[in-house]
């Protein structure tokens, strides 16, 4: 168990989100969080939604828990979570993320899973559910394994969305909040607005939206680059992500 002295267990100078355009260009360093998992998300956002959508006591599942960032934010604001990927690599980053000690802390629980078939969790039984998908093929996550949604195509992967957005209403308690984190991919030239596929996908499957918020991107890789062929070919570089509150 991690019981450094030195540990920096909170951002400074915090202050929760008050409005839809969220932008945080130092993406947060306290704790165990760190950006070396490509494609995590800033802690900043786990800790305004947890913060603002539950209560300490709480519990909170992340059915795409990546590296952690959502339970280590959990545990650190006394919330239990459970934590649900498909990828054992990242099960066992969630495990050395989350082993540190502290007092106040919430429970964590880890387990290897399918986001569109969380038979082990009850209906009814989530407090919040706080998660950022793949999008689609844009970053794979591993080499082979079966079900991987970040090997689906854009088309492939929104059809998959429909089962993890009726497994997530059906966990979810009436009246507590779903946040979902999705960007958009451009194909020919042209943007194929995944993220408002998606919130077409939720609310399909019962949800109310109780938020659009803009979350800006920051330090995308290879910017220069892409800056370049943007004027070269007349296109613009996707800079921000939804960030979609969903009630049910």
């Amino acid at each position: 168990m991690l019981k450094r002295k030195d540990m920096k267990w909170e951002p400074d100078n915090f202050e929760m989100q008050t409005g839809t355009v969220w932008s945080f260009p130092d993406r947060g360093d306290w704790a165990n969080h760190s950006g070396k998992y490509r494609g995590n998300w800033s802690p900043y956002i786990p800790r305004n939604l947890i913060l603002r959508y539950s209560r300490e006591g709480d519990k909170v599942l992340d059915q795409f828990a990546g590296s952690g960032t959502t339970l280590v934010e959990a545990k650190l604001l006394n919330r239990n979570a459970v934590g649900v990927d498909i990828n054992p690599d990242a099960l066992e980053l969630c495990r050395e993320n989350t082993e540190f000690e502290r007092e106040n802390c919430g429970q964590i629980t880890i387990l290897k899973g399918d986001a569109r078939n969380l038979g082990f969790v009850k209906d009814n039984s989530i407090d919040l559910i706080c998660t950022h998908p793949p999008y689609a093929n844009i970053i794979k996550y591993s080499d082979d394994i079966v079900g991987d949604l970040s090997h689906y195509d854009v088309k492939e992967f929104l059809e998959e969305m429909k089962k993890v957005a009726t497994e997530s209403y059906r966990v979810l308690k009436k009246d507590k909040f779903c946040a979902i984190l999705i960007g958009d991919t451009r194909k020919k030239g042209n943007i194929v607005p995944m993220g408002f596929d998606v919130m077409e996908i939720y609310k399909k499957a019962g949800f109310k939206i109780k938020e659009i918020i803009i979350k800006q991107q920051h330090n995308c890789t290879s910017t220069g680059y892409w800056k370049n062929q943007s004027i070269k070919y007349n296109f613009l570089l996707i800079l921000h992500e939804y960030l979609f509150v969903f009630r049910k």
